[in-house]
């Protein structure tokens, strides 16, 4: 893989010579004091739980993150099907795909493998943006087909310069152990009226090893790059053209094959305007275009298997390969109006994406062909109505019009999606406590996943039709609360949905198939059945003494399938986090012990197009500790040790590991054992 490296030395360099004692540069009491930084461990909630936002360019523990899934997996409710170091697929209270929204900038950026080696997650660089934001369940229709699981939100603040500061920037380096370095770097320069803003980040590990000092294949190098040209005339008109590119490569030991190539190539352009008469308060536009391709192969980071010619009658080498495509064309237009006590939101969108591909091996060569065409239509509305002081009521409905073309099935289907939510929130000033309550109900169509599976779909038929499948509707209660009192603090947020016709994906020999990028015949097949869930996620703080405090978070979530009566696959089993963390004005002290029950609930060789159920999964804990401190007014130093004991063990939604590395045909690979990491990170 081509990598850009200009960031390498010459960012290191800067943040070395940052950090050299204060006294080589000017006097450090006269300037203004700053509290220390801390290693994130736990989220702040807002709007009583119901949104959680995050700030990415903080330290987190587990060791920072490489990818959206890995930083996402640190937010209670969440959890990844892991692949190896990298590129996981994130669940959010036990669902998957296309039941959780990923947006970055307000537009969706998909994948295109079969398997999802390239999960949307997998072409985000946390760090690049400014703020991650969590909206729970069906509680929002500003985004086209709607998430019935939740809406994550990567986005980036416009740049707000002046002729006194005409730059900023900040810039990381974080080392760690198994080769593990990463350098990230954004800088802005301009004035009242223009901007340019360049993020820049490249990342490599090697292959770690388990707590029982066994290698797991699981090496990665991966770049990006964005360029963002903005236009600010007033403080109420901003207009902002982006383009980004990058590429990486990755070894999976839950896999088959490898990830070779993740190129990324988009382009933006996003224009707002603000106070436009007294009622309407804001006009926003955007229209975004990517272009993903993704190669997976069984030789460019690994031995291939030898298979028997027939011809020689001597066994050869065996390489193979497949690049996947996929071009996204998103649109949308907002309007925000307000008078009285009523503010709304409305506004229509569209999405256009190809999806194409091609396989080669020793035995076949597959020419490049585009295989799905994906459109969707939709409009929304969201209104906010302010009761009384203390209560306001938000409703919204949408509906979507969604077309599909399956060019190698010659079919095609059409679906009308309706989606709605309603909810009341409180808030009490005199005992600082916040509560809300919704109803949300949303209409899936099925993805290019669970359409193209292999076999069988509700008919049984051994080649299913496009519409074999129907579409899956979530009805489902949202209620959480908040309350800070004193030094105590606390918030929960729990739910329970009823899914008619939820896509269940089954995993059986299937002969005929070739596995469609599963790497043998034993494939997926989607079918309808009918599921109820439930969970919560909860937690609770405590202010010790003025630099000591501590918090204690869990998350559950429970599925059945009602039409077999037994329990919905890949959820992961109850888990709870403790914190406890030291401040004071330069440094701060902090651990983070993690436990995770065993899943006894699970259903064999059922799951999604990422995993599926192997049998019950044991219990775990693991124990991490951070360390920060504020070198200068503007450069901070972070370390941790996470999984200290150096436990071997694996995740209930870990990947069985590929029999190309020597692993049995029931055996999990293990994460990663004791992990030594530092990061310095500087503003300028």
């Amino acid at each position: 893989m081509t990598q850009p490296q200009f960031l390498l030395q010459p960012l290191s360099a800067a943040i070395l010579v940052a950090i050299l004692p204060s006294s080589v540069f000017a006097v450090d009491d006269v300037q203004p004091k700053k509290m220390a930084p801390i290693v994130v461990t736990a989220q702040d909630t807002l709007s009583n739980g119901l949104v959680i936002q995050a700030d990415p360019k903080q330290p987190i523990q587990p060791v920072p993150a490489t990818d959206g899934a890995d930083y996402l997996k640190s937010i209670m409710g969440f959890n990844q099907i892991k692949n190896g170091g990298t590129n996981g697929d994130v669940t959010f209270r036990g669902m998957f795909g296309s039941r959780i929204k990923i947006l970055t900038d307000g537009t969706e950026n998909l994948g295109a493998c079969p398997a999802r080696m390239d999960a949307p997650t997998s072409y985000i660089n946390p760090e690049s943006y400014d703020r991650i934001t969590v909206i729970k369940g069906p509680q929002t229709v500003q985004y086209a087909n709607t998430g019935s699981a939740a809406t994550v939100i990567f986005s980036r603040e416009p740049e707000h310069l002046s002729a006194d500061k005409s730059y900023r920037g900040q810039a990381s380096v974080l080392i760690g152990s198994y080769g593990r370095l990463d350098h990230n770097v954004e800088a802005a320069v301009g004035d009242e009226t223009k901007y340019m803003r360049v993020n820049a980040n490249r990342s490599e590990s090697n292959s770690y090893k388990d707590g029982d000092n066994q290698k797991v294949p699981s090496a990665w190098e991966r770049w990006n790059t964005d360029l963002a040209l903005g236009w600010t005339p007033d403080q109420d008109t901003w207009v902002e053209l982006k383009a980004g590119k990058g590429d990486g490569e990755a070894m999976y030991a839950g896999r088959d094959m490898d990830g070779s190539q993740f190129a990324r190539e988009s382009l933006g352009l996003h224009l707002e305007k603000r106070h436009l008469t007294e009622h309407i308060q804001k006009l926003e536009g955007q229209v975004d275009y990517s272009y993903n391709s993704h190669v997976m192969d069984n030789y460019t980071l690994r031995t291939p298997p030898m298979t028997h010619n027939m011809m020689t009658h001597q066994m050869e080498p065996n390489p193979a390969s497949m690049e996947v495509t996929r071009r996204t064309l998103n649109a949308r237009m907002a309007m925000t109006s307000q008078w009285d006590k009523f503010s709304l939101i409305s506004g229509v969108d569209m999405q256009q994406n190809h999806r194409g591909g091609d396989m080669k091996s020793s035995m076949m060569n597959m020419p490049m062909s585009t295989d799905m065409k994906f459109y969707s239509y939709g409009a929304f509305g969201e209104l906010t109505y302010q009761l009384n002081p203390q209560h306001q009521l938000v409703t919204g409905a949408r509906l979507d019009q969604v077309k599909i073309d399956a060019l190698k099935l010659n079919d095609d289907r059409s679906e009308t999606l309706p989606s709605a939510f309603i909810r009341l929130e409180n808030q009490h000033p005199n005992h600082a406590a916040k509560s809300y309550i919704g109803l949300g109900y949303v209409e899936r169509v099925p993805d290019y996943w669970e359409l193209f599976s292999t076999a069988h779909g509700n008919t049984g038929m051994s080649k299913p039709t496009f519409n074999d499948l129907n579409t899956e509707k979530t009805l489902q209660l949202d209620l959480g609360y908040q309350q800070q009192y004193g030094a105590l603090s606390l918030w929960t947020s729990a739910y329970a949905g009823l899914i008619d016709d939820y896509i269940l994906m089954s995993y059986h020999n299937h002969p005929n198939t070739g596995g469609h990028g599963h790497g043998s015949s034993f494939s997926a097949g989607a079918k309808n059945v009918d599921a109820t869930i439930a969970g919560a996620e909860a937690g609770i703080g405590y202010q010790i003494s003025d630099r000591l405090q501590t918090d204690l978070s869990a998350m559950y979530a429970w599925g059945e399938n009602t039409t077999t009566n037994k329990a919905l696959p890949q959820i992961a089993p109850l888990e709870a986090r403790l914190n406890l963390r030291y401040v004071t004005d330069k440094y701060s002290l902090g651990a983070l012990w993690r436990v995770v029950a065993k899943q006894d609930r699970y259903s064999l060789n059922q799951g999604n197009i990422a995993g599926y159920d192997t049998g019950e999964s044991k219990a775990f804990n693991t124990l991490s500790l951070n360390a920060s401190y504020q070198i200068l007014k503007d450069v901070d130093l972070a370390i941790g040790v996470d999984n200290v004991l150096d436990k071997a063990y694996a995740e209930h939604l870990n990947k069985l590991g590929s029999a190309g590395f020597g692993y049995a045909a029931n055996q999990q690979f293990n994460n990663i054992g004791r992990n030594y990491w530092a990061r310095v990170s500087m503003k300028f």
